[in-house]
């Protein structure tokens, strides 16, 4: 007789009960659900962006720009210690991916460069005494580059702290359940599902919100500054103020936009113009009060990704720790800024590399033509199990495989794994491979029948003997399905990840199920012949 251990029976009940709780949800109004007591599960199928539509970026984390802008500042840091040990320079400059930089003097040479080599940079992250810059000479000349593991370390950073900041700022569209992931090296995948306005979305994610508050150089015009007569230390910036094109401001910044503990879109009082309303940390508040405390009468700039956006006088210290931003701003540009500066700054540039937009109309009609596919590959399913091994057998196997589907969606719906398109095509190969196992397994009793056993010795030898073919193909199954998961992107995940789950379910159900519905009809009927036989 078929083994019917309690455990395995024991196991199918409480398989069941998992399946059928926590599919559920999926089958009642969402007012059902959320009325729904606190133990009981609510999670729903989680609809990919090809069945719900939305919004799909793909984007590239600008690692050279950030390369590009740690060199700026370097050759900031060279500059105010070589002035602070009053040591003679020039032509300080950067060139091939390093800054160089002639010392005056031969004879101080080499206290420059031992001073260069421990006061500029800093420690190699996971390197014992290491820096993260190399200094070296040539000819008279000091060249300082970064290393490549610092170069490499600070990219991966980059990337992280984009993700990051990209779910702020998503977050605070109010998106439902975003995707952003890594791909790759320096890539990031992000879906929004029910998201509207694709322009609006690449804004916001794009933008990279680098706020800081720098002194206007009047110490030449305008004319001279465009000119090229550009002091030491001081850059043109675009304007949009609204009173120049182009303005003279000092590099070195006040304060940043790190410092803000928040912003908000308001209006101005008096004039009703929509503004940004902003309040630093207390080290901002203080660094803000001294800046203005010390040039009264001066103009300073707010400088938004490398444009000056305002460049008000400084009429009396602003000690408050607080001010508002103004220009030409709508109030849902001026909301946009606003949630910008409160999610951070990307600490690099975004290039978009791919984008798509699924419309909500075309996610229903793939949703129902992966309801009439899955219903025809069941019906299917369903008439030749019938036909080829009878009421009995057949109908056992179709329990199993209904099993199977609970478990599928219940899994699904627990671990929140995206179901898309492709993700369907794994669950209709699923129901497919599900009956396999019991073909192999009665085909391999009618075997037995006919080499003459008794219909329990057969049955007993038709799991035992097929249950190795059944885990050895379902093995290679969910082999493919993990090196598709681990190398692919986008769907080819979403049908990995549904074939893995299927194919686990399937044989759970197609052996232990099959097996303990079969052992009960055993212990019943007591049959002196098998069905199928």
């Amino acid at each position: 007789m078929i083994a019917l251990s309690r455990w395995k029976v024991i196991l199918v009940v409480l398989a069941v009960i998992f399946g059928v709780l926590f599919s559920l949800p999926n089958a009642l109004p969402q007012k059902v659900v959320d009325a729904l007591p606190g133990f009981m599960p609510k999670n729903r199928l989680n609809l990919g962006l090809d069945l719900q539509g939305g919004s799909y970026l793909m984007l590239e984390v600008d690692t050279a720009a950030l390369r590009v802008e740690r060199l700026t500042n370097l050759i900031e840091d060279v500059r105010t210690t070589l002035r602070d040990e009053k040591i003679v320079f020039s032509d300080l400059g950067q060139a091939n991916g390093e800054v160089t930089v002639r010392i005056t003097d031969p004879a101080q040479l080499n206290t420059a460069q031992n001073i260069l080599r421990t006061r500029v940079g800093s420690d190699l992250p996971g390197a014992p005494g290491g820096r993260d810059l190399a200094v070296r000479t040539d000819n008279g000349v000091i060249r300082i580059a970064f290393a490549e593991e610092a170069v490499n370390a600070e990219a991966a950073k980059a990337v992280e702290q984009s993700m990051e900041i990209i779910r702020r700022r998503i977050d605070e569209l109010g998106t439902r359940e975003p995707s952003i992931s890594r791909q790759g090296v320096n890539r990031i995948v992000v879906q929004a599902p029910g998201e509207s306005d694709p322009e609006r979305l690449k804004a916001i994610i794009g933008q990279t919100a680098k706020l800081s508050f720098q002194m206007v150089d009047e110490s030449v015009t305008l004319q001279e500054a465009a000119a090229g007569r550009i002091p030491p230390g001081s850059e043109l910036l675009p304007s949009e103020d609204g009173y120049s094109t182009m303005l003279l401001v000092k590099k070195r910044a006040l304060v940043t936009g790190e410092m803000l503990t928040d912003a908000q879109q308001s209006f101005e009082q008096q004039t009703g113009a929509p503004v940004v309303s902003f309040r630093f940390n207390g080290q901002g508040a203080r660094r803000f009060a001294d800046a203005t405390s010390q040039n009264v009468g001066k103009r300073f700039a707010i400088i938004l990704d490398g444009k000056v956006i305002s460049a008000p006088n400084i009429n009396e210290p602003i000690t408050g720790g607080s001010g508002q931003i103004s220009g030409s701003f709508t109030p849902e540009s001026a909301n946009d800024l606003a949630v910008l500066l409160r999610a951070g700054a990307l600490p690099a540039p975004l290039n978009v590399e791919e984008q798509r937009t699924v419309g909500a109309e075309l996610g229903a009609d793939a949703i129902k033509s992966g309801q009439i596919s899955a219903y025809i590959a069941f019906g299917s399913v369903l008439i030749f199990m019938l036909l080829a091994y009878g009421l009995l057998f057949g109908g056992i196997s179709i329990i199993a495989l209904v099993v199977n589907g609970f478990l599928l969606v219940a899994a699904m719906s627990m671990t929140q794994a995206t179901l898309t398109l492709p993700g369907i095509a794994g669950l209709i190969l699923t129901l497919a491979v599900a009956v396999d196992a019991n073909v192999l397994i009665y085909e391999r009793m009618r075997d037995e029948v006919r080499a003459g056993r008794s219909p329990v010795s057969a049955a007993d030898a038709g799991f035992s003997r097929a249950i190795v073919t059944v885990f050895d193909a379902n093995i290679t199954h969910l082999g493919a399905a993990m090196i598709m998961f681990s190398l692919g992107a986008g769907p080819v995940k979403g049908f990995a990840w549904t074939l893995a789950i299927g194919v686990i379910t399937s044989v759970f159900s197609a052996v232990l199920v099959t097996q303990v519905l079969l052992g009960i009809w055993f212990r019943v009927a007591r049959p002196k012949s098998l069905p199928i036989a």
